[in-house]
């Protein structure tokens, strides 16, 4: 299992973020609530804030008690032949590596 400042050195994209500025500022305003506005300086979309599976996936849970931070991804329907007829919201709930701690199988 690697550790979390492992995570966040190595140069691999981790989470299934997209790029938007809008998700991003929604979560930053979340993490200044939680943490303090100096915390902003360590967000990286891209690699701190994740699924529940996408921690499991790397060995690690949400901590007991701690709240998950509410975004949004835009899901496309598709028709028979992949076309894409339409896209609706969807909210996520993701985890910040601060809430988070390793799983330790007894």
């Amino acid at each position: 299992m690697k550790s979390i400042k492992d995570i966040l050195e190595e140069s691999s994209i981790v989470s299934n973020y997209q790029g938007s500025e809008k998700t991003k500022k929604m979560v930053e305003e979340q993490i200044i609530k939680l943490y303090g506005p100096q915390e902003i300086k360590n967000y990286n979309p891209y690699k701190n804030a994740l699924t529940f599976a996408s921690w499991i996936k790397l060995g690690y849970r949400p901590k007991k008690g701690s709240k998950a931070l509410k975004s949004i991804t835009l899901v496309e329907r598709k028709d028979a032949q992949g076309n894409i007829i339409s896209k609706y919201p969807r909210t996520i709930n993701l985890f910040y590596y601060r809430s988070v701690e390793p799983i330790v199988n007894n």
